[in-house]
């Protein structure tokens, strides 16, 4: 019969502790006194004994290794889970960062579409400002208000 490299790794860790376990054993039952014949009936049943642990031991080691496979099946899951609301917590944040950042910029340019607008409507004042300056200065001048008057020009640049 042929074994796998894993299947022979097993078979030989088992075996390894099963003499393992019967050696301890026979170290426990050697410091009991009683007589030599009473010894090797002992020790014929602590074998049958011993090879019966020895068949529960695998039996246990199968429930065990099962439920260790199972725990670390759930410890993944719970893993996943966790990875999966974090990530979800994160691109939440980012986008409320990005909604804060329109409503920013937002206001932004609303800010500056404000200005914009005050900003024409003193250049437009400015501009009836000086063209009432210089009709002011025409009439005072008794000159013609559609002339292109170079001393008027160089009046008007120094107000």
């Amino acid at each position: 019969m042929r074994f796998t490299k894993g299947e022979e790794s097993k078979r030989k860790e088992s075996a390894k502790r099963q003499l393992q376990s019967r050696m301890a054993h026979a170290n426990r039952f050697s410091q009991i006194p009683m007589s030599k014949c009473m010894r090797d009936l002992c020790k014929e049943e602590d074998y049958t004994f011993l090879n019966s642990l020895g068949k529960q031991d695998t039996s246990l080691e199968n429930t065990c290794q099962e439920s260790e496979c199972q725990e670390k099946q759930e410890d993944r899951i719970r893993r996943r889970l966790e990875r999966g609301r974090l990530e979800q917590e994160k691109q939440r944040e980012i986008e409320e960062r990005q909604k804060e950042k329109e409503e920013q910029w937002k206001s932004h340019v609303a800010e500056l579409t404000v200005q914009r607008k005050t900003i024409r409507a003193k250049l437009d004042r400015l501009r009836e400002f000086r063209d009432f300056q210089k009709q002011v200065v025409l009439q005072d001048l008794g000159l013609d208000p559609d002339s292109a008057n170079e001393t008027v020009k160089h009046l008007l640049m120094r107000l």
